[in-house]
């Protein structure tokens, strides 16, 4: 077997542990004593999903173990669909497009299924398998909202079929009677399965649909079948009429905040339908014309309430502090708002409710503003002068930014930048500040024109200078300096600080054609908009930026002081490689710049494009390796790494 068939491998592997897992949790779901919440099972759903989109376990609905009388439902209980995110209901809204889409509370217990003949109680049966489930009707009847005769005024409905519900504990009764359950929804579906029925009292049925087996109409859409079952006496869900997907979402991100101090019962999303009864797709065992929208444990609701500016270089970015809130297992306070047009196109004000996101390994952001009514808020106050030089800032919608190049913060950062990404590493921080505070170092340049004897004072005293004795600190910088004269093109613009473009992103253009310093420097904007990344108002920062140095990277280049690699098909040319974990041999720093000098490109997250994951531990659950095998990227180790490298000299 080649060395990378093992892809498939894992891949089959993956697939085999997650309808394990699945299998089990579901168990455990239905017997009443569930191990995991919905979230975490819905990780495990949606990554099988992604795996292998028709695997059988997704079609399948749990079944009850207990030794009830099984009873056939009336009306299918399969599972519906789901979207984890704004972006999944969209693609789903784009399939569906309804004049109005009616919202309800997707409710976070067990469901039940009440039938009656007549209008009289006759069973109440679990979920099961989602055709068959247990007969609890003597527990049933000592909930509240469960109905042992339907009447209206007094009088008997005579109504014969099925009404469907969701069993639920409320956070008082399990705060109050059960806090020795992990939840309200592992309390409520062990509860509901007693033998003995004990405790069946302190839970309530919440109803949300029902079906007469005659043919008898009692209401002609889903609207109306609401207001019936609560003219019949029944506990209803809460219904909500959106006008459009983004209105639904808007409505998510509200009843988000809302369920954690408003709503008395747990619920974990909302089910979108259209307004019409459609029991052609109810009878599916996955109905397709309805959606269940999670919320997510990487999205939250909070108020903001101020925005600080952090100043790296000459750029301003805004970061928005608002009530902390936690996001999949970890807290935050703080995320980034990118830029001013950013704000204003999310028109994000202090006092604003707005929704946090941290999806996968993505640092926090604000995603949206929920509009409310008789909400005070604020505008945002801009910084109008660069702090450090005084000179007025400019806002060009992408940025704010001082655009003095002599400002000293600014010319301090590309000092600190060209070190970093040269990796000049016994130049180190505080001897560069030192060095620019002296006025010994101003700019890239004077880098190259330092002498030992200039660099002494930094590392002995008068009384030791005074002594001629030598410094093997200084003698070690120099030698330092000097050794990183040898650059790639890539790597000698990312140093320069230049807004929009690291080393990675010069990397794309040289890949892109523009393999020499003069066509970089000569390129317009239509030129490196036309690169694949690069939209017109980046490119623009760049020209400007590369125009702003040129003068001196060209004065390094000609006087010999910097020589460029001719970029060349390196044995790693067009692979792309991501470190995770320590490595054995060598620092992460140094594999990077293996892979960059043997043509190659490194990534600092797993992408679908990306050639390997390298790391010691390739049977890590961490998030990475987890993404590896969800997109089927080869996993390597440090040794399999450094033999790709052997094999092709």
């Amino acid at each position: 077997m080649d060395l990378f068939d093992v892809e498939a491998l894992t891949h089959k592997n993956r697939i085999k542990e997650l309808e394990a897992l699945i299998t089990k949790y579901q168990k455990s779901y239905y017997d009443g004593e569930a191990e995991i919440s919905d979230a975490e099972f819905d990780k495990l759903w949606d990554e099988l999903k992604v795996l292998d989109p028709e695997n059988k376990i997704l079609k399948k609905v749990g079944a009850d173990t207990s030794l009830y009388e099984k009873v056939q439902h009336v009306m299918p209980m399969g599972s519906q669909e789901k979207a984890a995110n704004p972006e999944q209901f969209l693609s789903w809204a784009q399939k569906h497009k309804y004049d109005e889409y009616l919202v309800e509370y997707k409710l976070d217990g067990a469901s039940l299924e009440l039938q009656y003949e007549k209008g009289e109680l006759k069973r109440a049966v679990t979920r099961g398998d989602g055709t068959i489930g247990d007969d609890i009707t003597n527990n049933a009847r000592k909930m509240d909202g469960v109905k042992a005769v339907i009447c209206v005024d007094g009088e008997t409905v005579d109504f014969t079929g099925g009404i469907r519900g969701e069993v639920i504990m409320t956070h008082a009764v399990h705060k109050n009677h059960f806090s020795d359950k992990a939840n309200c929804r592992n309390a409520a579906n062990g509860i509901m399965k007693r033998k003995d029925g004990e405790g069946s009292e302190y839970l309530s049925l919440i109803t949300y649909d029902a079906l007469d087996t005659t043919g008898t109409v009692f209401f002609k859409d889903e609207e109306e079948k609401i207001k019936w079952l609560k003219k019949c006496g029944f506990n209803t869900v809460r219904l909500e009429i959106c006008r459009s997907p983004e209105e639904v979402i808007d409505y998510r991100a509200k009843i988000m905040e809302e369920r954690k101090t408003s709503i008395e019962y747990d619920i974990d999303g909302l089910v979108i339908k259209e307004r019409n009864i459609n029991l052609d797709d109810a009878f599916r065992a996955r109905p397709d014309r309805q959606i269940a929208f999670k919320f997510s444990l990487e999205e939250a609701v909070s108020v903001l309430r101020q925005v600080e500016w952090s100043i790296s270089g000459g750029t301003y970015t805004p970061v928005a502090v608002f009530d902390e809130v936690e996001l999949n297992g970890t807290k935050v306070s703080r995320a980034s708002l990118a830029n001013p047009d950013t704000m204003r196109a999310l028109n994000v004000q202090i006092g604003s409710h707005v929704v946090v996101v941290k999806r996968g390994e993505i640092i926090p952001k604000i995603e949206r503003v929920v509009y409310e009514q008789d909400i005070q808020t604020a505008p945002v106050e801009f910084p109008k002068i660069c702090e450090t030089c005084h000179t007025p800032l400019v806002d060009n919608g992408s940025r704010l930014y001082c655009p003095n190049k002599n400002c000293s913060k600014r010319v301090l950062h590309q000092l600190l930048k060209y070190q970093q990404v040269v990796d000049i590493r016994d130049l180190g921080e505080t001897l560069i500040t030192q060095l620019f505070n002296t006025k010994k170092v101003q700019c890239v340049s004077d880098f190259y024109k330092l002498t030992v004897e200039d660099l002494v004072p930094y590392f002995l005293n008068e009384e030791s200078i005074g002594q001629d004795k030598k410094s093997l600190g200084a003698e070690k910088v120099y030698n330092s300096i000097h050794s990183h004269r040898n650059l790639r093109l890539a790597q000698f613009i990312g140093a320069f600080d230049i807004e929009g473009i690291g080393e990675t992103s010069a990397e794309k253009l040289v890949a892109a054609g523009l393999n020499s310093l003069d066509a970089l420097l000569n390129a317009d904007v239509d030129r490196i908009a036309s690169v694949y990344g690069f939209a017109e108002i980046m490119a623009q920062t760049i020209v400007d930026g590369l125009k702003e140095n040129a003068e001196e990277m060209k004065t390094l280049v000609e006087n010999g002081t910097i020589i460029l690699e001719s970029e060349g098909n390196g044995i790693l040319s067009g692979k792309s490689f991501c470190f995770t974990g320590e490595l054995n041999t060598m620092k992460r720093a140094d594999a990077e710049q293996l892979v960059k000098k043997n043509g190659g490109t490194t990534k600092s997250s797993v992408t679908k494009d990306l050639s390997y994951l390298v790391t010691n531990d390739t049977s890590s659950g961490s998030s990475k390796n987890q993404k590896a095998k969800q997109f089927g990227i080869k996993v390597i180790t440090e040794d399999e790494f450094l033999g790709l490298l052997s094999e092709n000299n």
